[in-house]
């Protein structure tokens, strides 16, 4: 079990890989639709993949498990998913692609900044350099 520990950057990796295709195949999807009515297809096909997963792996019985503030923070989470999609979507309609999808990215900075506050992990050195130089990446890349 603690070798698997070892292995979240291939998950991590993973993850980058399809959100980098993810991107690409909405940018070419949402260019002649509406950007809601896109997001929310998008959503349901997550929807039936999910579920689909939970399901075959027979893990649905665990749903019972969940602690009541475990819920609500996974409620506000995919609530905040979907602001962010929603956002995304209507934001790669308009901008180009190499533009939007760094600035959506720059959450990595929020999200060192809200794990600082809120979940008191530290900012050390090497966090606030690799925080300022996905900032000045994100302007050159912007701008």
């Amino acid at each position: 079990m603690e070798d698997n520990l070892n292995f979240w950057w291939i998950y991590a990796l993973l993850a980058a890989f399809f959100a980098a295709l993810t991107t690409i195949f909405a940018k070419i999807g949402v260019a002649n639709v509406d950007a809601n009515l896109a997001t929310a297809v998008r959503t349901v096909i997550i929807l039936f993949f999910a579920w689909g997963i939970v399901l075959a792996q027979g893990k649905l019985p665990l749903l019972a498990t969940i602690s009541p503030r475990s819920l609500i923070f996974l409620i506000v989470s995919g609530v905040a998913t979907g602001l962010s999609w929603l956002f995304y979507f209507q934001a790669l309609k308009l901008g180009k692609t190499a533009q939007v999808a760094p600035i959506d990215k720059s959450s990595v900075v929020m999200v060192i900044l809200f794990s600082a506050l809120f979940l008191q992990e530290p900012l050390t050195s090497k966090v606030i350099v690799g925080g300022l130089l996905i900032v000045v990446g994100t302007l050159v890349l912007v701008l």
